[in-house]
């Protein structure tokens, strides 16, 4: 492909959206561009705070159930304050706690803390998603996904590496390093992003968001088989960061060639999910969601044979295309199952799903590679990808084309809910 062939494609992929898309965006990227705890908390505890692999486990575990907890609360918040303010209180909250975590010492504290910053830090997706969902037509919000997605791999990729470098100076220092990005990102929403949640002035836009309550989610049959369908998805990618260490550790493989194969993915995610997403952005979503199941489930699958680290890398390319195919098409479905003024609550609940794979998938790993050996966990991975695929075939089959989206830009456009009248929650 030619320079100007480059450059055109590159323009197309971000042409088209709104400024406010990319305000949005670019607080995603400082987000990530600082983000430390999550992926130092457990050799923070024991290199540095000298406390045992298992008080850091049970942290990093309260860490990931504040993210539970607050994927429901986020999302009630997002629907009822409004998705600007959610988010500025979301990531002022995760500024406050993440300072506070470098400099409590009593483990109990810790602990308490951890769970804050996990609760505060996972509030603000709902809002995101919503927000993007408010802002960006239907036709765009494949390629508006992806490009949030790129973002936070790239940001991820970056703040790695550099936090390895501020760590060599002080921990403290990169809890502080993270908290002033969080609160940049709060700035930033602030000062640039306005609030995008529909309004409700007539009494039938305050009646139809007052009969989406979080029961009303969870009556919903179709949207819940995708959360569903999505932690099934959630606990095959987690095993990137919790099965394949573990595996290649027992094999005799070194923490460097760990980090070796999974950088792979961090590279070909930043490299390849915009081309990608140019490719798939108008097939069909169906095909997409049975193919990228059916990638994640058997590249995993293929890790049983894998005897060396080229193979293990062979592995992550295979999975990491599905990744990059799976991330934008199912947020994208998940926001076209959304009533317009049920976007938070329906955002929070699929977060969640999410969230749960990454308390369980631990758990599940750990068991299987005991009792039965990692071959195990890998063929179990490809039997929950081909369900997952199975069930995504089956489900689409009763969702409307994205072409049949008739999601307004403005409420008074939109047609009213069908569901129950009930109190929201």
């Amino acid at each position: 492909m030619s320079l100007a062939a480059l450059k055109r494609a590159a323009r197309e992929s971000v042409s088209g959206l709104p400024r406010e898309f990319w305000w949005l965006w670019t607080s995603t990227l400082v987000n990530r561009l600082g983000a430390f705890v999550a992926t130092f908390m457990a050799i923070y505890l024991t290199l540095d705070g000298g406390y045992s692999a298992s008080y850091a486990g049970l942290v990093v575990a309260l860490h990931g159930l504040g993210g539970v907890v607050s994927s429901i609360g986020g999302g009630v918040m997002t629907d009822r304050l409004g998705r600007r303010p959610t988010l500025l209180i979301a990531q002022s909250s995760t500024a406050f706690s993440v300072a506070l975590l470098g400099f409590v010492h009593d483990p109990v504290a810790i602990a308490a803390v951890a769970f804050l910053v996990g609760m505060a830090s996972n509030a603000s997706r709902p809002a995101v998603q919503a927000m993007m969902a408010d802002i960006v037509r239907p036709e765009d919000r494949v390629r508006a996904f992806s490009l949030n997605y790129w973002a936070i791999n790239l940001g991820f990729a970056v703040s790695s590496a550099g936090a390895g470098f501020i760590i060599e100076v002080s921990y403290v220092a990169g809890f502080l390093v993270e908290a002033g990005m969080t609160l940049a990102c709060a700035i930033i929403i602030f000062l640039k992003v306005p609030e995008s949640r529909p309004p409700r002035g007539t009494k039938t836009e305050q009646a139809e968001e007052a009969s989406v309550g979080l029961g009303t989610v969870l009556r919903d049959g179709r949207f819940m088989s995708v959360v569903g369908l999505a932690f099934l998805i959630a606990l095959i990618f987690q095993q990137g960061l919790v099965g394949l260490p573990i595996a290649m550790g027992e094999a005799g493989f070194t923490p460097a060639d760990f980090g070796m194969v999974v950088a792979v993915n961090g590279v070909l995610v930043v490299v390849l999910q915009i081309p990608v997403t140019r490719f798939i952005e108008h097939r069909d979503a169906r095909r997409l969601l049975l193919a990228s199941s059916l990638l994640a489930g058997y590249g995993f699958g293929l890790t049983a044979f894998a005897g060396s680290v080229g193979v293990f890398i062979l592995t992550v390319c295979v999975w990491t295309l599905a990744e990059i195919v799976n991330a934008p098409t199912q947020t994208g479905l998940v926001v076209r199952l959304s009533p317009l003024h049920g976007r938070g609550r329906y955002q929070g609940m699929y977060t969640m799903a999410w969230s749960v794979a990454g308390l369980v998938a631990p758990l599940m790993s750990g068991f299987i590679i005991d009792h039965l050996g990692a071959e195990w966990l890998w063929g179990l991975c490809a039997v929950v990808g081909t369900v997952a695929g199975v069930g995504y075939w089956g489900l689409m089959g009763r969702v409307p084309a994205e072409d049949e989206d008739t999601t307004p830009a403005h409420p008074a456009e939109a047609p009213a809910s069908g569901a129950a009248a009930e109190q929201a929650v």
